[in-house]
């Protein structure tokens, strides 16, 4: 019995110590990630999209930012539209090719580089 309890206090203590040097690995690996500045602002840009939902093969993106492309994207990520323009504008009217019902994503790239993305609901007209 006495045998059992020394074996038993040996696995208590390498389960110890193994479960020590993980904490001690965790705490090195996280102390090693590089730190990122989260303080830089954001430029915000208003987009409006309308009507929504979509009804229609048509709608409006409006935005205080010239646009100089467009992608229409579902959800699993197939493009169904994209459109790049010459002379960017800052109200666009996108007409689909017969959409199906979903959810899309509307990304759109301004002049300045920068972008956004919106989701817009497709529903069936009426």
């Amino acid at each position: 019995m006495a045998y059992m309890k020394k074996i038993l206090h040996l696995l208590l203590l390498l389960m110890f110590t193994v479960i020590l040097q993980a904490q001690k690995d965790t705490v090195n690996y996280i102390g090693a990630l590089p730190q990122q500045d989260i303080t830089r602002p954001a430029t915000a840009v208003n987009v409006t999209i309308y009507p929504v939902p979509v009804r229609e093969n048509n709608f409006t993106i409006k935005t205080d930012k010239e646009i100089s492309f467009v992608r229409i994207t579902n959800i699993i990520g197939q493009d169904i539209f994209r459109v790049k323009y010459n002379s960017p504008e800052q109200q666009i009217r996108i007409l689909l090719d017969n959409p199906k019902r979903g959810m899309y994503l509307v990304t759109i790239n301004f002049n300045d580089g920068t972008r956004v993305v919106k989701k817009i609901m497709i529903e069936e007209s009426e």
